[in-house]
C-alpha cells in the first residue's frame, strides 16, 4: 500500500493529489452535513426538537476551523469521526423505508473519510518537503 501511494505521489505529484482530496473532503462534508440536517428537520414528524439536530451537527462544525485552516491533523481526526457518521447509516439502512438514506449517508461518511485521510497524508508529506 505504501509503495502504491508513493508511486501516485511520484506520477501525479503532491500539490495535485492534495487538491484533490480537498476537493472530496470539502464537498462529502457538505453532502453529509445536508443529510444530517435533512434527518434532523424532516424525518422527526410533527413535533420538532433542536437536541438531536445540535447532537449530530455539533461534531462535525466543530471541524469546520480544520477544513478552512486546511491543518492536516485536523482532517486526520475528522477521518475517526466520519466513522461515527458511518456506523449511523449501516444502522439506517437496516430500517425500514431508511435504507436508500442510510446507505447514502454510509457511502458520503466513507467519502469523507477516504478524502480525510488522503488529505491529511498528502498535505503533511507535502509540507514536510516544503520545509525540507
Amino acid at each position: 500500500m505504501r509503495q502504491w501511494l508513493e508511486g501516485l505521489e511520484t506520477r501525479h505529484g503532491l500539490d495535485k493529489l492534495t487538491q484533490q482530496a480537498r476537493q472530496l473532503v470539502l464537498v462529502s462534508f457538505v453532502v453529509l452535513l445536508l443529510l444530517v440536517i435533512y434527518r434532523g428537520f424532516f424525518i422527526q414528524g410533527d413535533t420538532f426538537n433542536w437536541r438531536p439536530v445540535v447532537a449530530f451537527v455539533l461534531p462535525l462544525l466543530l471541524f469546520l476551523p480544520s477544513i478552512i485552516g486546511q491543518r492536516a491533523r485536523g482532517h486526520a481526526w475528522l477521518a475517526f469521526v466520519s466513522l461515527l457518521y458511518f456506523t449511523q447509516g449501516t444502522m439506517l439502512a437496516t430500517l425500514p423505508g431508511q435504507g436508500v438514506r442510510g446507505v447514502l449517508e454510509a457511502v458520503v461518511s466513507l467519502a469523507l473519510f477516504t478524502g480525510c485521510m488522503a488529505y491529511a497524508r498528502f498535505r503533511s508529506r507535502q509540507q514536510r518537503q516544503g520545509s525540507a
